[in-house]
């Protein structure tokens, strides 16, 4: 039985989890600054800091490089790429390189350190970072031999420099890595709440944005385009994201084309986590590359980490989820074996048996195919059928509804939680379908997908659809979440407008991916809902440019007929 909270108690609730999940982000994160400043063996590294590179375009790149002193033969050099400066601490990312007998060299993004009028997001990684590995390949303490590694936008950063790979560059450790325009600035074309802090916060370095900005903005309702109005500053890094919703050709420029991924023939090895906010991205890359080089020499390995420990050190305890103990590993000294492995002839890391390597949580161990196809032996497929997840597709056509009022900002629909594993599911407005408890055990095993059936008294909804396996005990175990926007669904690069009144299909595949063990008496949840929430932008359905749109084109409640010929399949693993 669902118990629900009281509707202000709930509100309040979920402002102050949030804030404080972003107040302790923020602690760790200066807490990490201030210990990468305390080093008591500085004296061994030769540290050459503020150096410029050279480049074609004429702009110099700001860099750190960093060597111990008694290695003063020519070495293979790691390359670490990044949009981040934090200040002197920044010369860690060299040292970790030069402890393992490496060049380490700590290159910035255009712009970053040196005049930020040249910088733009993601847009000139690919012949910047070719020009930094050409300057790097002929200076004397390289060997020849450049590798990078490294999360987010330094994983997006060695994409960008596969599109026309230097001769230098042996291999890439692309971890958590972001694909502009696929998972950030937006997933599936739905912008996400936190896009104006990345760019105010981390690279204007404007004072500080007041983390209650997004709930001033939801209370408001003023349009999401205005973000930056709220924060007092003009934002046009965040201005250019909303210029474009659709995947287009810009988002697509900016990583390889099928051709160059075809051309794509250096070792990778990519790492994220089932709770990493770029999976999806990571997934991608992996899924094009190997469909376009048919002999891509490309390693995947994900398990229970967040986007931290997708590309440093696990958890032992992610969000209340304490992980299986062969889990907790460092995707850090994965990325370094890995590095041995190319760039030194060392060994190849035991944990890569094969392609893809995958944690199964509960089980307490790793799992090693060929392809994403082989984690999965069968597909569970369920209805969504009066509050049911059915086996059997529904011999007669029937809908539930549901009734959304933007204008109503004392409630809000959303999945939000900042734990794993929960007493209880806040349904907020939405619609909960469940299954019957199984008999057997099995594993889910990869991204689940699937057809929701609808009509829309407006034209367009953002829908997010979260899964929960509930275990015998009654609490709920959070797997996976899709948002999407109804739109693009058919087609992420062009938005097609819903029919008013008339039955649609929106269908859904780009979800994160799981793996789990799923214990016998367990019954699988599904919670449908449609966004309004301060976490992402809102959707007023009026067709119009959505972050244009204000609670004044809310007009009347948006009405939903949810149809139970939709469906959802879940790939799994049965013994």
């Amino acid at each position: 039985m669902i118990i629900p909270l009281k509707k202000s108690f709930k509100k309040t609730n979920l402002k102050m989890k949030y804030l404080f999940s972003l107040l302790f982000a923020s602690f760790t994160c200066i807490m990490i600054a201030k210990a990468q400043r305390v080093s008591p063996h500085d004296s061994i590294y030769v540290v050459e800091d503020s150096v410029l590179i050279p480049t074609k375009s004429g702009i110099p790149i700001s860099a750190i490089i960093v060597r111990k002193k008694l290695n003063t033969q020519p070495l293979p050099t790691i390359l670490f790429y990044t949009t981040y400066y934090q200040g002197a601490g920044d010369a860690i990312l060299g040292k970790r390189s030069a402890d393992r007998d490496y060049a380490g060299v700590v290159a910035y993004a255009r712009g970053i350190r040196t005049n930020l009028k040249d910088y733009a997001p993601y847009e000139h990684e690919g012949t910047d970072i070719y020009d930094i590995i050409d300057w790097i390949s002929k200076q004397n303490w390289c060997n020849g031999k450049v590798g990078m590694y490294g999360g987010s936008y330094t994983g997006f950063s060695q994409w960008a420099a596969a599109k026309n790979i230097h001769p230098a560059l042996k291999t890439i450790v692309p971890q958590v890595a972001v694909m502009p325009g696929f998972d950030f600035p937006m997933q599936n074309n739905v912008p996400i709440g936190n896009i104006l802090s990345w760019s105010h916060d981390n690279i204007y370095k404007f004072p500080l944005l007041r983390r209650s900005i997004i709930f001033e903005w939801f209370e408001n309702g003023t349009s999401f385009r205005s973000l930056d109005s709220l924060a007092g500053q003009s934002n046009p890094i965040f201005q250019n994201f909303l210029q474009h919703p659709s995947y287009d050709t810009y988002w697509k420029s900016l990583v390889p084309s099928p051709k160059e991924f075809s051309n794509i023939n250096i070792p990778v090895l990519t790492t994220t986590g089932y709770y990493d906010g770029s999976e999806i991205s990571a997934l991608q890359y992996f899924k094009l590359h190997s469909r376009y080089n048919k002999k891509a020499n490309h390693y995947f390995v994900v398990g229970p980490y967040n986007h931290w420990g997708g590309q440093r050190s696990a958890s032992p305890n992610l969000m209340g989820y304490d992980i299986d103990s062969v889990a907790n590993i460092s995707m850090q000294e994965l990325a370094f074996q890995w590095l041995n492995y190319i760039l030194k002839n060392g060994q190849k890391p035991a944990l890569l048996k094969d392609k893809v390597n995958y944690q199964v949580m509960g089980s307490n161990e790793w799992k090693h195919v060929p392809s994403l196809d082989k984690m999965n032996n069968d597909t569970l497929t369920f209805y969504l059928d009066k509050n049911v997840l059915n086996n059997n597709k529904p011999k007669k056509t029937t809908y539930i509804s549901q009734t959304v009022d933007f204008k109503d900002r004392e409630n809000q629909n959303t999945f939000y939680t900042p734990e794993i594993i929960f007493d209880t599911l806040d349904v907020s407005n939405g619609l909960v379908f469940t299954t019957i408890a199984f008999d057997n055990y099995f594993s889910i095993n990869g991204s689940f997908f699937g057809n929701l059936s609808a009509s829309i008294n407006k034209m367009d909804m953002d829908v997010s659809m979260a899964l929960y396996e509930q275990r015998a005990d009654g609490k709920y175990f959070f797997l996976a979440r899709y948002v999407g926007r109804a739109s693009y669904a058919k087609d992420n690069s062009k938005r097609t407008l819903l029919n008013q009144n008339r039955k649609e299909t929106i269908p859904f595949s780009n979800t994160h991916l799981i793996s789990k063990k799923v214990s016998k008496g367990s019954k699988l949840v599904i919670l449908l809902n449609v966004n309004k929430h301060p976490f992402e932008i809102i959707n007023y359905g009026s067709g119009k440019t959505v972050a244009d749109e204000t609670i004044k084109d809310a007009g009347e409640p948006l009405i939903v007929r949810w149809y139970n010929d939709s469906f959802i399949k879940i790939p799994v693993w049965r013994n």
